[in-house]
Order: C-alpha cells, then structure tokens, then sequence
C-alpha cells in the first residue's frame, strides 16, 4: 500500500505574513469610534504591527489617553488584476494598542524604513504618528475559510520568499503567457472548464487559479511537485505543471 502523498503549502502563519505584506489598505477598530483608515502598516518581525494614523485623528487622541487600548487591524488584500471579485484574502490581527511616546516615533520610522520604506514615513512626526499594536492572535480569511493563528506561530513564520515578486509575476503570466494559462486549466475540474480563468496567487509550494463562472467564482490550488527555492526553480515548477516539453529553451516567465 502506498502512503497518502503530502501536500505542501503555507501555513497559515505564512499566509497570514503574505497577505499583510500585499494589503494595500487597512483600517484599525477601536471600542466606541468608526473604524479609522490607516495611512501605513507594518508587521514587524516580532510580530507585532506598527500603524500610521492622522495625527489629529480620533484614534490618535485616543491611543495618547489610554495606556493600552483593545483594537483590531483589519486588512485587505486584493489581487493584482482587475477580477471579478478582486478581494483574496482579509486579515484580523487582535491586540493592545498603544501610541508610540513622541521621542521615539522617528527613530522607529527610520528602524521600519530598513525593511519596509514606505514614503509615508516621511511624515511621522508631522501630520500622521505612529500607533503600536501588540498581536495576540490573528485570523485569515479567504474562499477556502478561515482559520486562527497564534502569536507564537506568528512571530516564527516568515512570508513567501516570492511575496515582493507576485504582483509582477502574475500580470505577466495573465497578458503574456495566455497559453501557460490555457494549459495550466487542464488541472481543473471538468465542471469549471467553461469559465474564465485567470492566474490568482503564487507562491514557493503551488499556483492558484481564479475560475470567474456562471455559477460563481472558485479558486483552486495547483501544488508543485517541489517546493520552489529560487525564481529559476519557481519558473520551472509552472511550467512542469503546465505540460510544458521545452523546459529548458523557453525564457523565464
């Protein structure tokens, strides 16, 4: 008897740090005020999260007053082509909130700008300030579910070594690369075979699709044989699933 194959793909964890690093917006729930949109956020290797709100705003005002605030950080992470339903995923991250004291919010500015240079840390100390949110837990959502992660599991994981290159990869892959598109549907249940199909997220373990159908949309994940190590490897790996027969003479997608 063989054994059952194991799939491999993030942890939640993982997927957790990915979707934080693509979330283009976020906005942070505090008790008694609307949801307040926030100008930047970072979450840091220790795993808590730094926010950038206005420096007037009711957030602000009261982060200052109280020594620590619940709150929760929701952030959306969308795809990078123009679907249907654009939304690939929403993270919660649940914590205590509290405002960065006014003598260290540059110098946290110039230590985030190391990893994450985000141009709205020029105006830290000006006309947005600086909130830190300590995570308890977090939650991922997504067409597959959701599911929790802790904070332990959090401050270990890292996100996809290709996070910074999907974007790019994956409008490259819809306008160029159409055929790899066509051959990588084969995968598909025959049931969603009709529908539009376009390339939706990659990462260092698999691909996924999105099926825009009569019926709905359906995402569905396409692993490789092998966890891809490097850009060559991970072109490599889409094209072995796509059938591709000239692995060595195509350039990189």
């Amino acid at each position: 008897m063989s054994s059952p194959t194991t799939i491999l793909a993030p942890t939640t964890a993982e997927r957790v740090r990915s979707a934080c690093a693509h979330a283009e917006t976020a906005v942070l729930a505090l008790p008694g005020i609307d949801p307040v949109p926030t100008t930047l956020h970072h979450l840091r290797r220790c795993g808590d999260a730094v926010i950038a709100v206005q420096a007037d705003s009711i957030a602000a005002a009261l982060a200052a007053t109280a020594n620590e605030t619940s709150a929760v950080l929701e952030l959306t992470d969308h795809a990078p082509l123009p679907l249907r339903e654009p939304v690939r995923a929403l993270v919660w991250l649940r914590g205590w909130v509290r405002r960065v004291p006014a003598q260290a919010q540059r110098a946290l500015a110039v230590e985030i700008a190391k990893d994450y240079p985000h141009p709205g840390l020029l105006d830290v100390g000006h006309t947005v300030t600086l909130l830190r949110l300590v995570v308890n837990s977090a939650v991922l959502a997504d067409t597959s579910g959701a599911e929790s992660v802790d904070h332990a599991d959090l401050r270990a994981a890292t996100a996809d070594p290709f996070c910074e290159l999907e974007g790019a990869w994956l409008q490259h892959m819809a306008a160029d690369h159409a055929d790899v598109v066509a051959q990588l549907s084969r995968h598909l249940p025959t049931r969603l075979r009709g529908g539009m199909v376009h390339p939706l997220a990659i990462d260092r373990y698999g691909l996924t699709l999105r099926v825009e159908g009569p019926d709905g949309d359906h995402d569905v994940r396409l692993p490789f044989a092998a966890p891809a190590d490097d850009v060559e490897s991970l072109s490599k790996a889409v094209r072995i699933l796509a059938g591709c027969p000239f692995l060595n003479g195509l350039r990189r997608i």
